[in-house]
């Protein structure tokens, strides 16, 4: 299918051409339609036990105490619609029975009273079932959500990089964890109305075993219309994640503060709109063929529904004229099919609602058992508090979906208190290695070893303690500056002070409102937002304060100044002393005094030695440097314009 295109506006001066929006275009994400194809009734029966059983165990974790209470008062509270019914039947026989109607109205007054006490009990126990319920789903909530997040925070850091699971976390998150207490108020629906059929059931069966059949009549049309409202909604919205993920992307630029300025520097509105409009306008399609779709269905069903109900009273009248039952039992059975019908059209609902919010629950769970099995497994909780020599041998590493290797083959070494360099052009492997020394990625070949011990055998989170990064994209938590320093780590005040102080973020401390206790987000009330090479100095204090033996810097001056850039080298290299220190930059002045320079090229090491060393070969170290130092050199004005 050609991409999308949208119409150009009068005056703009951008590419109105279509639009290649990849996995936005319209065959694209409607490749999911067949997924959930054929399911129908008997399907969907054979899958609510399931998804009660996973509701009721996420209930159960979540809130023991409400999910009893609630069940108990919902089967209570049936057992009395039950017999409240069967005691109309004796207010009915009563009052069609010979004799004076005062006398007929005494008569039924003690069937009357049982009535109403069955009601009213009824009623308490129905709101007692339903406040036991309303505190039950905001705990399910926060169980649900606390489980997702427990196991992104956890899973290995490679995972972000695979399609297949972001697309799966995305389903998890957007749709599948908001779910599970809906999930959970539906199986208990499904519970209530299962209930209440069962005491309208139970009663018709009493009075009658031929009334039994004919509550099927009715409700059989509702159920498939339901069904299949439901799988047509489903198979829609899974095929509209791509779309929708992408819409929120745009959207996002369009309402961004950090993308704002260049939105207008370079006249993006016009280009960006069209984008939104071309991806909005697919969806609309979409999602209007859908309702066009389950109307049809929901009218069909009704009116199939409404034929079978009319028969059911034909049946019953049938039966009355032809004295199979009495009077008081047929207006009891009367009652009885109402409040059948009622509880079936609930039921109906409560399938209907836990079967298509099932499926999306079912991508949260999906999601949480895939997560588990991509957790680490429980390694060894010993850590060397330091070490002598860091091996890297012959690693390769490819991301998801790739078939070049980031790296491959590479092999280095830092031993304790040394600075070692990383360099080489963009894509060369440079941050890749660093990850991996810092155990947030596994190399698919070869090993990193702290002295003789492989850190695949080293629980990571203790290892990671034992590491301090400092990098460039680093993140800019909407948290105090204190906060953004510590990172929750406990140290004695005078380990802030100092860290903040070698990183020179003590000055930038000192012009906040609040000082520390600043809110570093303009979007919140007091709150300030830094510069980038604020920022900066904020993130290598982060470093600092960690006071780990092994500091890994992915070119950390890249937002400084040439006096910061030159100030922060300075620091790195007292803090450094007794630390081991992996520095990645592209600013190749900034390692002439490193105990050992690596070149990659292409995940490849293809150079090695010191600055002098490498500047003796005349290879690629030795070409960058010089590019580098000429540009330096050039004299003002001579320069191309």
């Amino acid at each position: 299918m050609p991409p999308l295109a949208a119409p150009g506006d009068a005056g703009d001066d951008h590419d109105d051409a279509p639009k290649d929006l990849g996995e936005v275009e319209l065959g694209e994400w409607l490749a999911h339609l067949t997924t959930m194809t054929g399911v129908g009734f008997l399907a969907i029966a054979r899958r609510l036990p399931s998804l009660v059983g996973h509701a009721v165990r996420l209930a159960w974790r979540a809130g023991p105490r409400d999910l009893v209470a609630t069940i108990t008062l919902t089967v209570l509270g049936g057992a009395f619609t039950a017999f409240g019914l069967l005691a109309t039947t004796g207010v009915l026989r009563a009052l069609f029975a010979a004799g004076p109607t005062p006398d007929r109205v005494r008569a039924a007054l003690p069937s009357l009273l049982l009535v109403g006490a069955a009601a009213a009990l009824r009623t308490v126990l129905t709101a007692g079932a339903g406040w036991a319920q309303s505190r039950l789903e905001p705990k399910v909530s926060r169980a649900a959500a606390q489980q997702l997040y427990e196991l992104t925070s956890q899973v290995e850091l490679v995972r972000f990089d695979d399609p297949d699971f972001h697309d799966s976390l995305q389903r998890a998150r957007t749709r599948g964890v908001d779910t599970a207490d809906s999930v959970v108020g539906q199986a208990l629906g499904v519970l209530t109305g299962l209930i209440g059929l069962g005491a309208a059931a139970g009663v018709l069966g009493i009075l009658h075993p031929v009334l039994l059949p004919l509550l099927v009549l009715a409700v059989v049309p509702d159920a498939w219309a339901a069904v299949r409202a439901a799988r047509m909604r489903y198979t829609t919205m899974y095929s509209l994640i791509p779309v929708r993920r992408r819409k929120w992307i745009l959207s996002d630029l369009m309402a961004n503060r950090e993308t704002a300025a260049e939105v207008r520097s370079f006249t993006m509105r016009r280009f960006l709109m069209r984008l939104y409009d071309a991806v909005a306008g697919a969806e609309q399609n979409v999602v209007l063929d859908l309702a066009r779709r389950q109307t049809m269905a929901r009218v069909l069903g009704e009116a199939l529904s409404g034929l079978g109900t009319g028969l059911v009273y034909l049946a019953l009248g049938l039966l009355l004229a032809a004295g199979a039952v009495p009077l008081a039992v047929a207006g009891t059975a009367v009652l009885a099919i109402r409040s059948g019908q009622t509880s079936l059209a609930n039921l109906l609902y409560a399938t209907n609602r836990l079967y298509e919010e099932g499926l999306y629950f079912t991508d949260f769970l999906d999601f949480c058992a895939r997560a588990r099995a991509a957790l680490a497994p429980e390694r060894s909780p010993d850590v060397p508090a330091d070490f002598g020599r860091i091996s890297v041998e012959d690693v390769t590493f490819a991301y998801p979906g790739k078939d070049t290797p980031a790296l491959d083959g590479v092999s280095v070494h830092l031993d304790r208190g040394e600075v070692v360099a990383l360099v080489g052009e963009n894509g060369s492997g440079k941050t890749t290695l660093s990850k991996i020394v810092a155990g947030l990625y596994q190399p698919s070949g070869g090993r990193v070893r702290w002295d003789d011990v492989d850190i695949r055998e080293i629980d990571p989170d203790r290892l990671r303690r034992r590491i301090a990064v400092i990098a460039q994209d680093h993140t800019r938590w909407p948290l105090t500056a204190r906060d953004n320093i510590t990172m929750g780590l406990r140290r004695p005040e005078p380990a802030l002070t100092s860290a903040a102080e070698v990183a020179g973020a003590d000055q930038v401390v000192a012009e906040l409102p609040h000082g520390y206790r600043t809110l570093l987000d303009r979007r919140f009330k007091d709150g300030h937002e830094p510069s980038g090479g604020q920022w900066q100095r904020i993130a290598v204090a982060r470093g600092f304060y960690r006071d780990a033996p092994l500091l890994i810097c992915d070119e950390p001056t890249a937002a400084l100044d040439a006096r910061a850039e030159h100030a922060l080298f300075e620091r790195v290299r007292r803090y450094a002393d007794g630390r081991t220190v992996l520095l990645i930059t592209h600013r190749l002045a900034s390692v002439r005094y490193a105990d050992r320079i690596y070149v990659l090229d292409h995940g490849r090491v293809i150079e090695q030695g010191t600055h002098d060393e490498l500047m003796a070969g005349d290879g690629v170290y030795a070409e960058l440097y010089n590019l580098q130092a000429r540009a330096y050199q050039q004299p003002a004005g001579s320069g191309q314009a």
